[in-house]
């Protein structure tokens, strides 16, 4: 019974994954379109492209803070909807105002989202008691494929914003909805109204303190989330996360402007560098996972810190839109594993408490692409794109200094779930 609720909650999550994929890629690669549909100018299109990371990281800490009354899956549950929603607003409107305030939505949206999402990823794998993460990230990658490809659609159709957005939020809406009712909370979680969700045979008990889920069987106490030593083993799984989201934001962000302002291709062409480097992100992680349990962890993000690093040079020095495109792609087999990688890190640091690890360490999501973003853009603008994205690259190659936090410690679980070559690959997403 327990195995069934399992498997089905992680094909619930994986599709989860999946949905936040395809409404990710519908939003960053139409942004010359919304930008031109709003009249926003360069100069304030990178405060709009802040604000919404700003929210985000908002609404990961007050996640951190509802999850302790409520099960993850409920955040999700709610938060998804919300995030679809907004994206059709962001294609309804006319004026500024309502660009905003749809942006605004969007970004409260999805940090609680990406919290809940990545929380439930986490006690799924503990649950299942080896690493599973990358396969959710790996629906993510694919759903955002599926998003970039309907935004080909529409800027080759010459779609408004909202005709190309509705068929994508009238069909997932509604099956995320449906999917919801499957996800599995970890056993002791937070009882929802009217039920035990994630705790359906009794095992663990919603009332268990704090301290005992805290002292892993077999293990030393963890700090808590009050605790002054909470933050400091996290830190560095923190710059490793917003140096990663510097780059990827980066590409969500710029691909397209810079494809068609920088090296002259069509807005339809401008649409495939995000595609090109989703493709990659899902060929990476599908073979992510043999890779870490071959090489190590360590060795495996060190190796995509400079392949990551080779691509934004590729990038700055390309000359055309195909060369362009090459970067993208190096950037996405680069940058793959090392998010995914992160979340599950500070799922084993603090088994405990995972939940409080993974709402902070998504915080630092949005502090990269509150850095990455509006960084490239001011750049771009007072001086050169091309020079720009040496920017990132730098900035990525900073995770060379923090590669030793992946470190394989034996069965960090401290549950004996796991064989001693074992190394983890998961991430919690946006990313995503």
């Amino acid at each position: 019974m327990t195995d069934v609720r399992l498997r089905r909650g992680r094909a619930a999550l994986a599709f989860s994954f999946f949905v936040q994929g395809v409404t990710f890629a519908l939003l960053v690669t139409r942004i010359p379109a919304i930008q031109d549909r709003y009249g926003i100018s360069d100069g304030l299109l990178p405060v709009f492209l802040a604000a919404v990371p700003v929210l985000a990281g908002v609404a990961s800490v007050a996640t951190e803070r509802l999850v302790r009354r409520t099960p993850p899956s409920v955040v999700l549950r709610w938060s998804q909807p919300v995030v679809l929603l907004s994206l059709l607003a962001v294609g309804a409107g006319g004026r500024l105002w309502q660009a905003a305030a749809a942006l605004a939505a969007f970004g409260l949206a999805v940090g609680a989202l990406d919290a809940s999402m990545n929380m439930l990823g986490v006690s799924l794998q503990r649950q299942y008691g080896r690493s599973i993460m990358l396969g959710f990230h790996a629906a993510y990658s694919l759903g955002g494929i599926a998003g970039a490809s309907a935004a080909w659609a529409g800027a080759h159709w010459k779609l408004p914003l909202f005709t190309g957005y509705l068929p994508a939020v009238a069909l997932l809406l509604p099956l995320a909805l449906l999917a919801s009712r499957r996800y599995a909370d970890a056993p002791g979680t937070v009882p929802a109204p009217g039920g035990k969700a994630g705790d359906p045979e009794g095992v663990g008990g919603a009332g268990r303190a704090p301290e005992a889920a805290a002292r892993p069987s077999g293990g030393p106490a963890v700090p808590g989330p009050g605790s002054a030593g909470f933050f400091r083993p996290l830190l560095p799984l923190c710059l490793v996360m917003a140096c990663a989201y510097i780059g990827d934001s980066t590409v969500a962000n710029w691909s397209a402007k810079y494809l068609q302002d920088v090296l002259g291709s069509s807005e339809q062409l401008a649409t495939v560098p995000y595609t090109v480097y989703m493709v990659t992100t899902l060929l990476g992680r599908a073979v992510g996972d043999r890779g870490v349990r071959r090489f190590g962890a360590v060795a495996v993000v060190r190796a995509g810190t400079l392949l990551a690093a080779a691509g934004f040079g590729v990038v700055a020095a390309a000359r055309g839109p195909w060369s362009g495109m090459l970067g993208f792609t190096l950037l996405g087999f680069g940058l793959c594993v090392i998010v995914p990688q992160t979340f599950a890190a500070a799922g084993r640091l603090f088994p405990g408490h995972s939940d409080a690890a993974v709402a902070r360490l998504n915080i630092f999501n949005y502090v990269g692409f509150l850095i990455g973003s509006p960084l490239v853009g001011a750049l771009g603008d007072a001086f050169d794109y091309r020079l720009a994205m040496l920017v990132p690259m730098a900035l990525v190659l900073g995770t060379l200094v923090h590669a030793p936090s992946f470190a394989a410690e034996g069965d960090r679980y401290r549950g004996g779930h796991e064989r001693a070559r074992t190394v983890d690959v998961g991430r919690g997403g946006h990313g995503v």
